[in-house]
């Protein structure tokens, strides 16, 4: 990244831009806006309150002819201009007027009526002027350019009426099979593309819907006759218009020619480069099409539902491979020189599992269950794919086994690309990679393999959960996501027990409830329409709390009843499209009559958030209560919603075994339990398998921590990180004061399990850092010396050598990396000594992997580390060292080089882009560098958003980076102003609303807690 002086640069300037609310007007044109809710596909869209019935007649028959447009407006319009009027007078008419004595006496008959015709001959001219063609009359007069017409249906980029006002394509059209033949040129970074798509029509149509984006159009046919399209760019969407219907039932083929750029925004067909070990670099080109890209490489219906075949041909150059979903079929070698590849016909899939790849690329194969399997990489790392292949085949073993239905491909590719945005991406029979994610080197730690085999075991089991069955639409996300999150904990802790994924699981549901404690977040199942709004599901709440109530069903209903639910699910819909309540049907066939699946299960995907559960214990009487728990910064209350709880508890009687827990079905808004006089304290939601929080009073929680002071085992270790966990999310929402924290925090010096000590640590850091971010010195130094205080002697007792258990490593690496970050002597000597023996052996003594990102977070302090690291960062070929390395090149203190590192992560040239969350989430860890970070982001939020789309992860969490540890009202005001003014810019984003009320919630933690801290600490 960078070498320079490390002076300390002035501090960052605050940007303050005023932001603006519109009102929305009356009649909305769609050419400018999108619909801003939820409209289901096929049904009339846009019906303006005063002309229903022009929407209704032109969906049904196209207007040939302007004048009939006009006319048809303005005689519509104008009744219903009268209809209004009427319905004013009416409302009136119950009051009149009492004439004075002495006052003019009332016309005759005949002036009344003669007077009548007047006013209605006036109102007439009135109206005829008013609704002239083009001519729609406003507060500022008379707009010629635009038509009542224009108002209702969008304008196509060539002048004309697009035929369709919906964001979601129509229905009466579906896709049977695409014939699609590409050439990618490397050189020029463009690509060719013909594709043949045979439909059949559902209903009879006089228009053809489908996607397109960013490609030219040569020529397009339909029935091998020459026909016109129409292009609506805003909505991504292009057109046919029939003068003649096509018949319902019929076949029809429509082929389209164009020309593309290769994307450089990390979707679609883009183009990747990375530089190889001789210095050259090297050029490639790979597709992502999730969500919405796969209508940016060939026209079509980009929406999951509309499922079809896909044969693909692939031209190329002859250094190059490519690959596909299928199986290649042929060769020919053309006689310009390149080559064409035919791939098999596919299983009928929607288009954004579709991908195909052209690089130089090596490989590594392993037949399995009559599947061909191959891990491919560039061919300098082709010695690091052997446990990606070693791992995927015995995973496909097992899915295949535990779901009952065999892999229905032929092969299977992982590939690592150099060069790629997402973590993975589940395309059938070629999934995609970062190569941190699939390669695994002699430099990679158990827990480097562990994050390797939790990235192949989710995107093996996207294979049945998302391609053999797909949701519907974008609102029902977390079928595929929320399954794949929640098959890869349990495949691996099952399979691979050594991994310790299980504290890794637990880690995951407390990220989800955290985001899901806040107003911002949203159901599981939420409506979506835009493509902002599509992005934006792909986020904590699809996936981990997905995942989450998928276990606390499996464990209210067991394993195996659980498992065979899922298989009657897989086979019920295999190969179609489905929805919450197919998946619902399909469990509550093996729950039995005991439980609603449905109903409960609604509970918790249908509205967002989670309960917080009071426990008040009398005697043998124990009172629940439940309510929504929202930490809402603005006061505001809920009581409305109800959640389904299978609350499960343990008391002291019996705690530490599966066969102590007790389950109680808990529906209602209060509920009481009895239990046995001798039972002297209660544990509810056993190991954290539930996803709510529970709250037990002052005297609950003080027989909770003496149960834990007198014998820290006396619960599992989960269950102690739970408690952790819960009393901070309490102490946030004002329920518990942060003193009654600090007393659960005395039992930590008898805790020496993974989970419920880092889980302490974060939440300690956590506020450390909002200290730091408030430059409140003295109360950083005392936290500082507080989580020396209870951590010291652990932190100093960690060996330095290899070690072998994953759970250990990543405890040692929690403690140590917190010890550095707060100097402590023990800790920066020994990082010191062994960045030492490291730079002496040429780098070659290998540091074990947990603990390299304390070890070089040190050395980037010094210049000569940082430059040191620099080096390494440009020349390491194994993915897991770099991405450490990069961590520590950003935890630099010196600003410029801070700079430095966040411009050249945009750029893309000596950082990748991909990596540029990365780089901003760590420079805004510490102090130095908050600051420039967030005003790094206004600067480019542009380019930002030329890089990453509005609403993608990536944006969410560089927003959430710079913002989450403002805790003043200063930061606040710049925050809302700045997103504010972005407009269409992505000013209505989920995460913006999170960022706000993020900042709001700090600032009413510490006005809550800073006088207890400056007491207690």
């Amino acid at each position: 990244m960078e070498s320079f002086e490390s002076e300390r640069a002035p501090l960052p300037r605050n940007m303050i831009e005023n932001s603006m609310f519109e009102e929305e007007p009356d009649v909305v044109d769609l050419a400018k806006e999108s619909p801003s809710y939820p409209i289901d596909s096929d049904d009339v869209v846009y019906e303006p309150r005063s002309s229903r019935l022009l929407v209704r007649g032109l969906g049904e028959n196209d207007m040939d002819e302007e004048e009939e447009d006009y006319e048809s407006s303005a005689r519509l319009l104008g009744m219903s201009f009268m209809n209004r009027s009427s319905n004013q007078r009416s409302a009136s008419s119950s009051y009149t007027r009492q004439q004075p004595s002495g006052s003019c006496s009332m016309p005759s008959a005949k002036k009344t009526v003669a007077g009548i015709l007047v006013l209605i001959i006036v109102a007439s001219i009135a109206m005829v002027i008013y609704f002239l063609p083009r001519c729609t009359f406003s507060k500022d007069g008379c707009h010629k350019a635009n038509s009542s017409m224009e108002r209702i249906y969008p304008v196509a980029s060539n002048g004309e009426l697009f035929p369709w006002t919906d964001l979601r394509l129509p229905n009466s059209v579906r896709p049977v099979q695409y014939e699609l033949w590409l050439f990618p040129n490397l050189t020029t970074m463009t690509f060719q593309g013909n594709v043949n798509i045979t439909m059949v029509v559902m209903q009879g149509t006089k228009k053809i819907v489908l996607h397109s984006s960013d490609m030219k159009i040569l020529k397009a046919t339909f029935q091998g006759k020459e026909v016109k399209i129409l292009e609506y760019k805003p909505w991504q969407q292009i057109a046919i218009k029939f003068s003649e219907e096509l018949k319902k039932g019929q076949q029809y083929v429509l082929n389209i020619l164009y020309t593309a750029s290769l994307s450089n925004s990390y979707d679609g067909f883009y183009n990747s480069s990375y530089i190889d070990t001789t210095g050259k670099r090297r050029v490639l080109a790979a597709t992502q099409f999730e969500p919405l890209a796969a209508r940016k490489a060939f026209p079509c219906f980009d929406e999951p539902a509309f499922k079809a075949s896909f044969l693909i041909k692939i031209k190329r150059e002859a250094e190059y491979i490519s690959l596909s979903n299928m199986h290649k079929t042929k060769t020919t070698n053309l006689p310009d020189g390149f080559f064409e590849d035919e791939f098999e016909k596919s299983m009928n899939m929607s288009t954004y599992l579709v991908a195909f790849i052209v690089a130089n690329f090596s490989c590594l194969s392993a037949n399995v269950s009559n599947t061909l399997v191959s891990v491919y990489a560039v061919p300098d790392k082709k010695d690091q794919v052997h446990y990606a292949l070693k791992t995927a085949t015995e995973l496909l073993q097992f899915y295949n086994t535990f779901f009952e239905i065999k892999y229905p491909l032929s092969k299977l590719d992982l590939v690592g690309i150099p060069d790629f945005l997402a973590g993975a991406m589940e395309n059938w029979g070629l999934i995609t990679f970062r190569e941190t994610t699939l390669l695994v080197g002699n430099h990679s730690s158990p827990i480097d393999k562990q994050l390797v085999t939790s990235v192949i075991a989710h995107e093996l089991a996207h294979q049945w959960f998302g391609n053999l069955v797909t949701m519907r639409w974008w609102n029902d996300l977390w079928l595929n996501e929320g399954f794949a999150t929640y098959m890869q904990y349990m495949s691996i802790e099952t399979k691979y027990p050594e991994l310790d994924i299980d504290n890794e699981f637990l880690n995951v549901r407390f990220r989800a409830m955290a985001k899901d404690s806040l107003n911002s977040s949203h159901p599981v199942s939420s409506k979506v329409t835009t493509p902002e709004q599509v992005e934006e599901m792909f986020d904590s709440v699809s996936y981990e709390k997905g995942a989450s109530i998928l276990l606390m069903l499996n464990a209210t209903l067991s394993e195996k009843a659980f498992q065979k639910g899922v298989i009657e699910y897989l086979r019920n819909y295999r190969g179609g499209n489905t929805e919450n309540e197919d998946l619902w049907s399909s469990l509550s066939q093996v729950a039995g009559r005991s439980i609603n699946v449905s109903q409960m299960m609604n509970t918790w995907t249908v509205q967002k958030g989670f309960p917080l559960v009071t426990v008040n214990k009398i005697g043998k009487q124990v009172k629940l209560t439940q309510e929504h728990f929202l930490l809402n910064a603005d006061n505001a209350t809920n009581h409305s919603n109800l959640w389904h709880i299978p609350l499960t508890y343990v008391n002291d009687t019996c705690s530490n075994s599966s066969s102590c827990k007790q389950v109680f079905l808990f529906k209602d808004k209060v509920a009481t339990l009895e239990v046995s006089d001798s039972v002297k304290w209660l544990k509810f939601n056993y190991k954290n398998e539930g996803f709510y929080i529970v709250d037990y009073g002052e005297n609950g929680w003080k027989d909770l921590i003496n149960a834990l002071n007198a014998n820290v085992s006396v619960l599992s270790h989960e269950d102690r990180a739970s408690l952790i966990n819960n009393i901070f999310a309490l102490s946030r929402l004002g329920k518990v004061s942060f003193r009654q924290v600090l007393n659960l925090f005395a039992y930590l010096h008898n805790e020496t399990e993974t989970a419920p000590l880092t889980e302490a640590l974060t939440q300690l850091n956590h506020i450390l850092r909002l200290l730091e971010k408030r430059s409140d010195l003295l109360l950083v130094s005392r936290m500082a010396v507080y989580i020396t205080e209870h951590f010291g002697d652990l932190m100093d007792s960690q060996s330095w050598g290899e070690e072998t258990s994953v759970s250990k490593q990543a405890l040692r690496s929690a403690l140590l990396e917190t010890a550095c970050s707060l100097n402590r002597p023990n800790c920066t000597e020994q990082a010191k000594s062994l960045f030492d023996q490291w730079i002496a052996s040429n780098k070659t003594k290998v540091i074990p992997g947990d603990l390299l990102r304390a070890v070089l977070s040190v050395a980037a302090q010094s210049e000569d580390g940082w430059t040191e690291l620099l080096d390494t960062y440009k020349h390491s070929i194994y993915d897991s060292e770099k991405r450490k390395t990069l961590e520590a090149l950003a935890s630099t203190q010196n600003v410029r080089k801070i700079v430095w590192i966040l411009k050249a992560a945009l750029e893309g040239s000596e950082i990748q882009t991909p990596e540029l969350p990365l780089v901003i989430s760590t420079v805004c860890r510490h102090f130095a560098g908050h600051l420039y970070a967030w005003d790094f982001v206004k600067e480019n939020w542009d380019k930002l958003t030329q890089k990453f789309p509005i609403g993608s992860f990536p944006l969410q969490s560089i927003i959430m980076s710079t913002t989450s540890q403002f805790s003043t009202k200063m930061h606040l005001e710049e925050v809302e102003q700045f997103f504010g003014s972005l407009k269409d810019r992505g000013s209505q984003m989920r995460s913006i609303q999170e960022a706000t009320e993020t900042i709001k919630l700090n600032m009413r933690w510490m006005d809550r807690n800073l006088a207890t801290l400056r007491t207690w600490l």
